[in-house]
């Protein structure tokens, strides 16, 4: 009988061990408090798992027993958070984490922009360091340039440098991955990439028209193909002169890669940003046979086989510019002469006798 009352004994007893060691463990793990070196950070909202990864991005440490706890209470909804408590336990931090929204604000990355420029601009718009935001691209750049796709973005207000590039790779990437799924069978080499989105960039310095960007594209490949210099003025627009007016004298000038009047082919790296559509018409140009693309009143371009027809499209674009520069004086000259007749003569008034 007391063999009976001693194992039973024992069976409580442990029981009671593993209780309080479960106890400790839960108390020791939520005064383990989560280190958050950014407080606002972009969640995709799919699940327990991914919202794990993207807090890792971000810095914040997430354990197994943290998905665990997630996946058993509410995923964070896709969106922006921001943490305001600097110290809280893991159980606070996790369970809260979906009643933490941040302000958000609309964004926009215009096609063609450097990423000097863009940077610059972010800095002014969301009061942020300019150098700290090109740190943070560069470190996560693989092209140089077109890392980050022309489109509008919702950003945090109180996203930090680190947060908002983050989040814009991380979006572009997500882009890239879907272009790649659709028109490659296997994963292309970044040289690929790099030479697409090289092309993508003089489309888009070319044209923002939708419609003729294939075949914009397809004057590119049809010249890279004869073995042609490409001979388009955008291409000298890179870095620092990305929005100079390309002279005779630049063009004579620059001995860089980007000049291709005097090299064949592409230039080192994309120009500035493109959109997916013209990362599309890099992809797939349009069939033809045309060589040379000339700028129209309207805007658009006319296309030409022939260096013949070419050349009488840039003497009826030559002769336009010439009409609108008359006109132009002529308006002016009538606003100066209109301006001088409405002037007021001044009269001095004769002074009083005595």
């Amino acid at each position: 009988m007391k063999e009976l009352i001693a194992q039973e004994y024992k069976r409580i007893a442990r029981y009671v061990e593993v209780f309080i060691v479960i106890v400790l463990a839960a108390f020791l793990y939520n005064t383990y408090f989560p280190t958050l070196p950014h407080k606002t950070f972009y969640l995709s909202g799919k699940n327990s798992k991914s919202t794990a990864e993207e807090l890792e991005k971000y810095g914040c440490s997430v354990t197994f027993i943290d998905q665990i706890f997630m996946h058993m209470g509410k995923v964070p909804k896709k969106g922006w958070y921001h943490v305001v408590k600097e110290k809280q336990s893991r159980f606070s931090f996790f369970s809260s984490l979906y009643r933490q929204k941040a302000k958000p604000m609309k964004v926009v990355v215009y096609a063609g922009e450097t990423s000097d420029e863009l940077c610059k601009r972010l800095a002014n718009d969301m009061k942020l360091d300019k150098a700290n935001l090109l740190e943070e691209y560069n470190r996560r750049s693989k092209f140089k340039e077109a890392d980050i796709f022309a489109q509008r973005y919702i950003l945090a207000r109180s996203a930090d440098e680190f947060s908002v590039m983050q989040y814009l790779f991380d979006r572009s990437d997500t882009m890239l991955s879907a272009f790649i799924k659709e028109y490659f069978s296997k994963e292309p080499a970044q040289s690929t990439l790099k030479m697409l989105l090289t092309i993508a960039s003089i489309i888009q310095k070319e044209s923002n028209s939708v419609k003729e960007m294939p075949l914009i594209s397809s004057v590119i490949y049809n010249r890279l193909e004869k073995k042609m210099k490409l001979q388009m003025d955008c291409t000298l627009n890179y870095g620092c002169y990305s929005h100079v007016i390309v002279t005779p004298e630049r063009i004579k000038s620059d001995r860089t890669y980007f000049n291709t009047y005097k090299y064949k082919g592409l230039p080192p790296y994309p120009l500035g940003t493109v959109t997916i559509e013209a990362l599309e018409a890099a992809m797939m140009p349009q069939k033809s046979n045309y060589l040379f693309f000339m700028l129209t009143p309207s805007g658009e371009h006319n296309f030409s086989v022939t260096y013949k027809e070419h050349l009488e499209n840039i003497k009826r674009f030559r002769a336009y510019q010439k009409k609108r520069k008359a006109l132009k004086e002529a308006e002016n000259n009538a606003t100066v002469s209109t301006t001088d007749t409405n002037k007021t003569k001044v009269q001095r008034v004769p002074s009083s006798t005595i």
